[in-house]
């Protein structure tokens, strides 16, 4: 990231928690923050000692635009950013359930758009960020490997399905650490020591995920001794309502969620 993979300005147009994330993984990566604006109306200071405006500048063309405002919001951005867009500028979008097709309808005049899903963990350069345009760009690439790692889906459909088993998934396990420490005060431990406790359980078990070339299912069974206690726990994760059919559930409601924005977006004037 020290090395300039963009010859002109970058703007972020709007700077919420995943956008936010996403420039302070930059920023610590090296980026100079210089050479970024964040365009939001209300002002409100961005990460780094950013250039905050409240409108497009006038005298440059951005050399990457990523797009962070909420999904719904594209086409009160669109009028307004759309014209300032050269062809040589690269659109880097990470709006939810928003098709590739309905960017270019709002964005004609870009030759490269690319559609991103990152996670949070990209604040701390250990994120996922899922990509997908009709023509692979290195630079951006490059660019989201700086927060972690990067990974190309060659359709459309599968990255929406990636973008909500990685982009949501930490929404999923972080209800997972509360549940469980939740557990752990009701049985008896103190509620501040319980949350600790899972937080640092799952830290470590993830790293060690991580670090291992068996498979998650191999790994627990090391953990657990035929008839004992981790077993006990595991029979009732295993039943058939259990935790496989749980996520299943929750992975097909957020899907249809992505497909509904999708169509939403389809639908209105571009």
């Amino acid at each position: 990231m020290t090395d300039p993979l963009f010859s002109g300005p970058i703007w972020l147009v709007g700077c919420g928690n995943m956008a936010g994330a996403m420039l302070e993984g930059w920023l610590d990566a090296g980026l100079d923050p210089a050479r970024v604006t964040v365009i939001r109306p209300s002002g409100k200071p961005a990460p780094g000692g950013v250039r905050v405006r409240a409108d497009y500048p006038e005298d440059e063309v951005p050399a990457l635009v990523l797009l962070g405002m909420k999904p719904y919001q594209i086409d009160e951005v669109a009028p307004a950013l759309a014209p300032l867009l050269g062809a040589e500028t690269l659109l880097v979008s990470i709006l939810a359930g928003v098709e590739l097709a309905s960017h270019r309808a709002r964005f004609p005049a870009p030759r490269t758009i690319v559609r991103a899903m990152p996670n949070t963990p990209v604040r701390l350069r250990k994120g996922v960020v899922n990509l997908f345009a009709e023509h692979r760009d290195t630079r951006v690439e490059r660019l989201m490997g700086a927060l972690g790692r990067a990974e190309w889906l060659e359709e459309e459909r599968l990255f929406q399905l990636a973008g909500v088993l990685t982009g949501a998934g930490p929404a999923f396990l972080f209800r997972f650490i509360d549940a469980l420490a939740e557990a752990g005060r009701e049985a008896g431990l103190e509620a501040e020591q319980a949350l600790r406790l899972a937080r640092l359980m799952v830290e470590g078990a993830g790293a060690l995920a991580a670090a291992s070339d068996a498979p998650p299912a191999e790994l627990a069974r090391r953990v657990a001794s035929p008839g004992g206690t981790t077993q006990a726990g595991l029979d009732v994760l295993d039943q058939a309502d259990g935790m496989a059919a749980l996520l299943r559930r929750t992975v097909a409601a957020s899907l249809r969620r992505s497909d509904e924005m999708a169509a939403e977006a389809r639908a209105r004037p571009s």
